[in-house]
């Protein structure tokens, strides 16, 4: 196999980053934007010693599992890798990647993992369930002022205002502000030079409360006109907040230190299940509320926790699943390592006004030990819901010595999950639920939701 090399391959499987997987001549062959079922011509781009990438000409049989997607820029943009694969497909496609990493990674048979594992927790309509979007803003190549996404592995944006996962209302929004900048003929930012004044727009929305917060991220300090960027915003049903963060630094990172309210609140505010959470331009928050509750209420009913439990939540955010824990436990102790989400989740308490509920700034790792050895706080349940980089390995041992009846683990990513959960079960820990939350539509990004018992001496 050469490079530019055209072959005909059908699609066998789906790859973790979504894409198409054939072979040709016993070659493995890698093809963005092919999905399962498909036979399809493409030139080969890239070979190694056994497997290469290649890129979709055109497909010459259609998979049954292909569907014609929404979005007509879902190529070219790659937030959706695999859009164009029927819901119950992908819906399929995820739970094999969680049962392919317990077996393969974790070291778990699959008959077992067959027996104890929940069917995966869909949306009914798995579009528009984004509360939050962040649209970086430039000029096309003809100078027209453009907001959309980057597209994938590059900066180039690709414009778009009517993301079909995104908010309804986003559309209306991005429609104000960039006739906004072109009638008062405001400078949009150049990555590659460093000036020009606007770079980003946030938005977020509150699905149960119907809040709206607009924030506009600028490489200065003010907006000129920004009365009239007032004025056309307000006339949109829901507008809450509007507000200027500033960055002025020459980076990736999207938001700024500073920001600045010019109209409205500083927040928004919007539930999951009964508990209220404020939401800054900077919180952190799940961006599908509707499976977070699902995600959130499994988690709850895996912990089975009652009144005489005390519940330990590790990387516990803003204190989302915390203060779920709260509503049925005796105590919650949270720990996070940013201390901007524990003041959140401080807040977030008391506006529900949960009491029995403490949080803690620090490394897991180093918190728990301190509190167990010195102040002699045991945990009859464990909660972990960590980054994608799962646990760091000195929690996993302070767990295990502290030795929680249950363990609640929540994860984003099923290869560092099962990496994990091999660790808590050569540590005396038993397999007893899994679940696996579609919270990420259209992407391959999968979240599951695990619950271990201590195996009893």
């Amino acid at each position: 196999m050469n490079k530019n090399d055209m072959v005909t391959v059908t699609i066998e499987d789906m790859s973790k980053t979504g894409e198409g997987i054939g072979k040709h001549d016993g070659f493995t062959l890698f093809i963005k934007d092919a999905v399962i079922g498909d036979t399809v011509e493409a030139k080969v781009m890239k070979c190694k010693k056994t497997y290469g990438y290649a890129r979709l000409i055109k497909v010459v049989e259609k998979s049954p599992f292909r569907v014609d997607p929404k979005c007509p820029v879902h190529r070219s943009c790659g937030g959706c890798q695999i859009q164009a694969l029927d819901y119950k497909k992908q819906l399929k496609l995820k739970d094999d990647f969680i049962n392919n990493a317990l077996t393969r990674i974790g070291g778990f048979d699959q008959k077992f993992i067959s027996a104890i594992k929940e069917p995966i927790i869909g949306m009914d309509d798995p579009y528009h369930y984004r509360n939050k979007a962040q649209y970086p803003i430039g000029r096309d190549k003809e100078g027209k002022t453009i907001a959309g996404f980057f597209a994938g592995r590059t900066h180039d944006i690709i414009p778009n205002t009517d993301c079909v996962i995104g908010a309804a209302e986003n559309k209306q929004i991005l429609e104000v502000i960039l006739g906004f900048i072109n009638r008062k003929g405001i400078s949009v930012y150049d990555e590659k030079t460093g000036k020009g004044l606007v770079r980003h727009v946030l938005i977020r929305k509150g699905f149960k409360t119907g809040e709206l917060m607009v924030c506009l991220v600028i490489n200065g300090k003010d907006l000129p006109e920004q009365e009239a960027l007032v004025e056309a915003l307000t006339g949109i049903p829901g507008i809450t907040s509007i507000s200027l963060n500033k960055n002025t630094e020459k980076t990736n990172v999207i938001l700024g230190n500073e920001i600045r309210t010019i109209w409205g609140k500083e927040y928004i505010e919007d539930y999951i299940g009964d508990i209220k959470f404020r939401i800054s331009p900077k919180s952190f928050f799940q961006v599908n509320p509707v499976q977070t509750e699902k995600l959130y209420a499994k988690a709850l009913e895996y912990a089975g926790v009652g009144p005489e439990d005390r519940v330990w939540d590790l990387y516990c955010g803003i204190g989302t699943i915390s203060l779920f824990m709260a509503k049925k436990a005796g105590k919650v102790y949270g720990v996070e390592i940013v201390p901007e989400a524990i003041e959140d989740a401080k807040e977030n308490a008391r506006i529900n006004g949960i009491d029995n509920a403490e949080f803690y700034v620090g490394k897991a790792e180093e918190v728990l030990p301190s509190k167990y050895e010195k102040e002699g706080i045991y945990a009859d349940v464990m909660v972990v819901d960590p980054p994608r980089k799962g646990c760091d390995i000195a929690c996993l041992e302070t767990m295990l010595k502290m030795g929680p009846k249950r363990i609640v683990y929540v994860s984003c990513d099923p290869a560092t999950l099962a990496r994990d959960l091999r660790i808590l079960a050569d540590g005396g820990y038993e397999l007893k639920k899994i679940c696996g939350v579609d919270q990420f539509c259209h992407s391959v990004h999968v979240e599951c939701v695990v619950l271990m018992s201590k195996v009893k001496e």
